[in-house]
């Protein structure tokens, strides 16, 4: 909650006690007067300024003008019959505050919320001075200035790296879920994430001209209207506020005109004044006033609880409009991971097939590979495989248990001389051949989201008239997933330019009355999430934001895996930054096993908090016990920092303790 806010809130408690207490203090006449009034202008003085403001200005028929006469009429009114009941035009301004409060609260929270899940900024730059880093402020690094980036750190500045290789997480900025590989003299662009190496880069662009900084001011500019409702309010209190006012003034001067002139009678100025002030109160529409804010509160309070950050009132209105909604593709309707989905004519036990094709592309960084390996989802002896050769765009020949094994795809059998069954399935193809005769195929493809067939019925459910899927991938990927989700149109093989003239067309052929949402799995979409009537980015980082929103991590306590895993970040090619699902290596699945009655009931997968965040901890704090600890102790602190040690990345960390038994530390 923001200091005005707070401000606001205090205002509301202590005029609402204020109205309890004076209901019980017997105080009459002038004394009761002034103490009504106190609470009055705790309540109302802000919408008072703001009258005062608007008639110096010319604006004086506004909402703010509107609220200030009516309650001050109540006033008069009390004041004119001597009743002594000033509590309706306090009241009034109450309610309507809190109204304004839930409003403001409600909206600033989805913004700031909104803004924590697209967070990419970084918050220093790593320069080196007398052989030390210093933490600079991004904004403070010149052009031609050599910075540092650790694993675990955002890429601060766009730039070209000098030294070092690493892999990079640009997932945020592009949408690609497999790293990417820099080495020196590539170009590098400011939000990505460094997952492995030390890199030093020097800087080409200031901060105000990178990457980040311009997709940062997409975001920090975006609309943040009120609703069609919300603004009906001002308009409307513009046209009927003087209406109201003009009519009361009537109502006070030309009956007692005509009584006096017209027909010879007493004027009566204070009956006609008095039913003059009782028209202004009743005509004040408290209630229209009030429950526009607190509708899209609750609007956007229950949105957020089901996990939807809602930026602005604006976009619910829009959305029950919304006639056509249109999808990306990867990560959005599928996983965005590859996984072993399907073995077709294996000629020996599918596990054994599967034993084959992990072990021969043990030795490659492919994703295909790690996704065989993760199939198979057992530690792998590689001492087991020999006379390793792998042919570019072919596959891996290899020798496994001394028995030639080729993993690849068709052109590999086809040079090798073997016929290959072709799959009957969509996705990529690895076809195994074992001491010369075909073995059989493992289809690896990316996997549907659980919940995307219920989210598209939904949809329909909804009112929604047309469903879109728009993908880069190829024709016959796209078509298949659009087929098993019930989507009614898919348009494949798309540059991102080209989704955004595809988004432009469907605008133009709309109906006027219908909007078009656009959903997308993160920032990479935001030319077409910008273009659409409503864009809506989806994504696993809140967890993440929810952390940081909290004020972050003071401290983090560790344990530590015999492989060296830590809050079950496994072993891999790369650190993962976010908080993630992960699938348990057979070895921590045995550690675990004292927990359970069997290995069995021991879960296959774990949410882990992600590198990223546990480096960003104030404090961490790492226990280990036991001999069996030792190597993992020995290899996080004494050899290479690397993803194969999760455990590792933590002599990176400013303020890391290690708490060690003598057996732990035996190696040290």
């Amino acid at each position: 909650m923001k200091k005005k806010q707070k401000i606001t809130l205090y205002r509301i408690i202590i005029t609402a006690v204020m109205l309890v207490v004076l209901q019980f203090l017997p105080i009459t006449g002038i004394p009761r007067l002034i103490a009504y009034l106190a609470a009055y202008l705790v309540i109302g003085y802000d919408i008072l300024r703001k009258a005062g403001k608007g008639i110096l200005n010319g604006r004086a028929f506004d909402e703010n003008f509107l609220m200030a006469l009516a309650t001050l009429g109540a006033f008069f009114l009390a004041i004119w019959t001597k009743s002594g009941d000033y509590l309706e035009g306090i009241a009034v301004m109450l309610f309507y505050q809190i109204g304004e409060l839930f409003q403001s609260y409600a909206v600033g929270k989805s913004r700031k919320n909104i803004s924590a899940l697209m967070d990419i900024r970084p918050d220093y730059a790593n320069i080196e001075k007398d052989g030390k880093l210093e933490q600079v402020d991004p904004d403070e690094v010149a052009v031609g200035s050599i910075i540092v980036v650790q694993p675990g750190e955002k890429v601060p500045l766009d730039g070209v790296v000098e030294s070092g290789n690493a892999s990079l997480n640009t997932s945020a900025l592009t949408g690609e879920s497999l790293p990417r590989d820099v080495k020196e003299g590539d170009e590098i662009i400011s939000g990505c994430v460094n997952l492995t190496g030390l890199l030093t880069i020097r800087t080409t662009k200031e901060f105000g001209e990178s990457t980040v900084s311009k997709i940062l001011d997409l975001v920090e500019n975006a609309s943040s209207r009120k609703s069609r409702s919300e603004d009906f309010i001002a308009k409307f209190a513009r046209v009927y506020t003087p209406a109201v006012c003009y009519s009361a003034l009537a109502l006070a001067v030309l009956p007692p005109l005509v009584r006096m002139l017209g027909l010879g009678l007493a004027p009566a100025w204070g009956d006609w004044i008095y039913r003059a002030l009782t028209f202004l109160v009743i005509s004040c529409p408290c209630a229209l006033v009030i429950s526009i804010p607190l509708s899209f509160f609750a609007g956007i309070g229950g949105a957020s609880k089901a996990g939807v950050l809602v930026k602005g009132s604006n976009y619910l209105e829009t959305l029950s409009q919304t006639g056509y909604v249109v999808f990306d593709k990867t990560g959005t309707l599928t996983q965005g991971v590859f996984e072993v989905v399907g073995i077709h004519h294996a000629a020996m036990e599918e596990r054994k097939l599967l034993e084959y094709a992990a072990l021969a592309e043990s030795a490659s960084s492919h994703p295909i590979s790690k996704s065989l390996q993760k199939a198979y989802g057992k530690e792998l002896d590689r001492s087991r495989v020999t006379e390793v050769q792998e042919i570019s765009g072919h596959g891996v020949l290899a020798k496994v248990d001394g028995i030639s094994v080729a993993a690849g795809n068709d052109k590999l059998m086809a040079r090798l001389g073997i016929a290959a069954v072709p799959c009957h399935q969509v996705g990529t193809v690895i076809h195994l051949a074992v001491d010369g005769a075909y073995a059989g195929h493992i289809l690896i493809a990316d996997v549907i989201k659980p919940t995307a067939k219920a989210a598209m019925e939904a949809l329909r459910g909804a009112g929604v008239e047309k469903t879109v899927m728009l993908t880069g991938d190829v024709r016959t990927v796209a078509q298949q997933v659009a087929k098993e989700l019930g989507v009614d149109q898919v348009y494949s093989e798309l540059l991102p330019g080209d989704k955004v003239a595809k988004v432009e067309e469907m605008l133009q052929q709309k109906p006027a009355k219908k909007k078009l949402a656009f959903v997308g799995d993160g920032i990479n979409d935001a030319p077409v999430l910008s273009r659409a009537d409503i864009g809506i980015a989806m994504g696993a980082m809140g967890s993440d934001a929810a952390i940081e929103a909290a004020g972050g991590i003071d401290i983090q306590l560790l344990g530590i895996g015999r492989n060296g895993h830590i809050g079950f970040n496994e072993p891999g090619e790369c650190f993962i930054d976010n908080c993630h699902l992960v699938t348990l290596s057979q070895s921590t699945i045995e550690a675990n096993t004292r927990f359970f009655h069997s290995v069995d009931e021991v879960p296959r997968q774990a949410v882990s908090l992600g590198i990223g965040a546990i480096m960003r901890a104030r404090q961490v704090v790492l226990i280990a016990t036991g001999p069996d600890k030792a190597q993992a102790i020995h290899d996080s602190v004494l050899e290479n920092v690397t993803p194969q040690v999760p455990c590792s990345i933590l002599r990176y960390h400013p303020n890391a303790i290690f708490l060690l038994d003598r057996e732990a530390a035996s190696l040290l």
